[in-house]
């Protein structure tokens, strides 16, 4: 499963070795899910990272070589109406690239999109591991 991790997730799972957004990391390789995120994503990760303690960064660069990027995609042949210009792109290019987008944010995002874009799920990572512990397919 293509998984698309927004700025949010990666910093909150720079940020904490607990919580849903890190174990995304750990549980991706023997779920087969593939974590990927875009160059937009990343320069937003590398500016917030001085908001956080230093060890946040070393998290950082272990994490990265984890994700694949792809690239940013910034229009649509379909209706797009979403009025924070700056998240646009993240949403697009999940949409593009990825099956499921994952994302903390949840005023930007869920809140005025709901729990779908396009057919898109737009879940937290614990809601996203919830529905696959759920539906019996989170190898533990």
């Amino acid at each position: 499963m293509k998984l698309f991790l927004d700025t949010s997730v990666l910093l909150a799972a720079c940020g904490s070795a607990r919580g849903s957004s890190r174990a995304l990391f750990g549980y991706a390789p023997a779920q087969g899910w593939t974590l990927m995120a875009s160059p937009w994503v990343v320069a937003e990760v590398v500016r917030n990272l001085a908001k956080f303690p230093p060890a946040a960064t070393h998290e950082w660069l272990r994490l990265r070589p984890h994700l694949v990027l792809m690239d940013d995609v910034v229009s649509l042949n379909q209706i797009v109406v979403f009025p924070v210009a700056k998240d646009r792109p993240v949403l697009l290019t999940a949409l593009a690239w990825s099956q499921v987008r994952l994302t903390l944010d949840r005023e930007d995002f869920t809140g005025l999109l709901g729990s779908h874009f396009y057919g898109l799920p737009l879940l937290e990572p614990a809601e996203f591991l919830e529905s696959e512990r759920h539906a019996g397919r989170l190898k533990e």
